[in-house]
Formats: C-alpha cells, sequence, structure tokens
C-alpha cells in the first residue's frame, strides 16, 4: 500500500512539474519554427559550441585538466570553464574517456581549419549544474545532489546528457550545406559522434538495471527520464528515447532495447539549430543562455538568437 501510494504521489508531482515547467519556457520567448538563415559556416560553428563542450568534459573527466593544458591555441583566448573536475572512474572508462577527449580536440581542429572558429564560450561543468539537470529530469530535487564526478554511473549518466546533442544536430545539418567540403567535414564528425555515443549508450545498458545509489532509480529510468527532458526542451517532439523502450517503439517493433535512438525506420533523428541551444541552454528557449552556456553560444547563429532576447 505505501509502495502504490509512493508512486501515485510521484507521478502527480511529475506531472505538476511537466505543466510548471510548459509554463516556464512557453513564457520563455517563442520558439523559432521556420528555416533560419545561415551560410555553411554559421551551421557547422552552432556545432563547435558543442565540441568545446565534450573537449572540456571528456578530458577534466580522464585527466583531470582541460583543453589549455593540451592545445591551448585552439581555446582562441576564451574562458577556461568552470566546476570541471577529474572523475573517479574504473580503468576501462577512463581508457575510453580519455580518448574521446583527444577525439574532440581533433574535431575542434577540423572545424577551425576548415570554416574558421572562435573563441571558447564560458562552459559551466559545475556539480551544481548537473545537479540542477538531473533535477529538472527526474521532476524534483534529488538528495544528496546528483554529482557527475563521483563514480563511473554517475559519468556515464552525465556523459549522457552531451554528445547525443551534438550528433542529431549534425543530422540535421548536413541537408543544408551547400559546399562538398562542408558536407565532408559534418559526415566525418558524425562518424566519431555517433560512436562515441553508442559506447556510452552500451556501457550504460550492461548497466540497465543497477540502482544508482542512493536514489532508488535504475540506470535506464535516470536515461528516461533525461531523453524525457531534452524532447520538452527541444520543443519538436519525440527525437530522444532512453535505453529501453515500448516494443512498438523497438526496431521493427519487435524488441525494447534500445541501444541505439533511431525512428521507426532506424533512421537516426535530427535536429535543428534552435533545438539544439534550446537543449544546452536547458531554459527551453533558444533566446535565453544557461545550463552549460551560462553567456549563451558564439557564432553568428547563437549570438543571432541571444540578440533577440
Amino acid at each position: 500500500m505505501a509502495t502504490r501510494y509512493y508512486s501515485f504521489v510521484v507521478a502527480v508531482h511529475l506531472t505538476l512539474m511537466n505543466i510548471l515547467f510548459g509554463m516556464v519556457v512557453g513564457a520563455a520567448a517563442p520558439a523559432s519554427r521556420g528555416p533560419i538563415e545561415a551560410n555553411d559556416k554559421d551551421l557547422i560553428q552552432v556545432a563547435l559550441n558543442l565540441e568545446f563542450l565534450e573537449t572540456e568534459f571528456f578530458l577534466n573527466g580522464a585527466l583531470g585538466r582541460g583543453l589549455d593544458s593540451i592545445e591551448p591555441e585552439m581555446a582562441a583566448g576564451g574562458p577556461p570553464p568552470t566546476g570541471a573536475s577529474k572523475a573517479n572512474l574504473d580503468h576501462t572508462t577512463y581508457r575510453i574517456i580519455e580518448e574521446f577527449g583527444y577525439q574532440e580536440i581533433g574535431h575542434l581542429r577540423a572545424i577551425v581549419t576548415t570554416v574558421g572558429g572562435f573563441a571558447r564560450p564560458q562552459i559551466d561543468l559545475s556539480r551544481h549544474n548537473f545537479a540542477n539537470i538531473f533535477d529538472q529530469a527526474v521532476g524534483y530535487k534529488l538528495t544528496p545532489p546528483f554529482d557527475p564526478y563521483s563514480n563511473t554511473v554517475n559519468y556515464l549518466l552525465a556523459s549522457y546528457v552531451i554528445p547525443y546533442v551534438g550528433l542529431v544536430g549534425y543530422v540535421g545539418t548536413i541537408p543544408n550545406l551547400v559546399n562538398c567540403t562542408s558536407r565532408s567535414l559534418v559526415a566525418g564528425l558524425l562518424g566519431v559522434e555517433s560512436g562515441q555515443d553508442a559506447v556510452i549508450r552500451t556501457l550504460l545498458y550492461e548497466r540497465a538495471d543497477q540502482i544508482v545509489v542512493p536514489y532508488k532509480m535504475t540506470v535506464a529510468e535516470f536515461t528516461d527520464r533525461i531523453s524525457a527532458l531534452r524532447n520538452r526542451l527541444g520543443m519538436r517532439g519525440n527525437k530522444d528515447e532512453g535505453l529501453r523502450v515500448p516494443r512498438r517503439l523497438g526496431a521493427e517493433n519487435r524488441t525494447d532495447s534500445n541501444i541505439l535512438s533511431a525512428n521507426a525506420n532506424s533512421l537516426s533523428y535530427s535536429r535543428t539549430p534552435p533545438e539544439i541551444l534550446r537543449i544546452v541552454y536547458g531554459t527551453g528557449s533558444e533566446n535565453k543562455p544557461g545550463g552549460f552556456f551560462p553567456n549563451g553560444g558564439n557564432g553568428a547563429v547563437a549570438k543571432r538568437f541571444l540578440a533577440a532576447l
């Protein structure tokens, strides 16, 4: 009886949180619906913000130091991230995340040398920011606050938050690129981003039924909540799914496993630049900075939306 009562209370609480969240997002700014005017450089530079984010998160998580200690010129004088920390990782995960960090440096170099770059934006990788994201995802304040750096499982869940956003952004960018060199660049970036996301999801899937201590929620349940949050923030329907789905949403309606998030034809979902900014800002508005980018992103597209605030 107590368990049923608790489940009922949580369900009601989540419903109210979703209603309130929708009211806040709706009040933030009108969402961009139509196509945006941007050339190849502008579109690719939206992703450069996310590449900076991933670079700093992975390098600091594995090594305890970021871009400035390895390729400082890539930061172009931009401020160092706040709150980044070395994570307490098992050996295998450490080696994977270290490799991801080095790969991200290559991504920065590829974008800058092909279309040009900009100064690293201010990035918030603090425990406080991640705690806010996870509170928003579950619909209530976690106690103690979620700490992405405390152990391997927490870090993998925090990693689940980031690369997939870049992946679907690249999928949405490619059809709008004109230049063959631009398309080749983004296709190459997409290939590695997809691989990173697949590795993270696989590592989490191996732990899908593991309870994330001390929250009494499983790894799979956390991924469901994070994906649902990104769908709410993106405001363009279901383009994000956790590690398990109803069979009707699984590949060919034959499985409830969802190691790779994809549509009915097992094709990757896509997102537009406004959707991406709404998600990484954590505000549901491309005009209102916050979340990982407290001062907003850099580049022509991000700056244009910020100017419209």
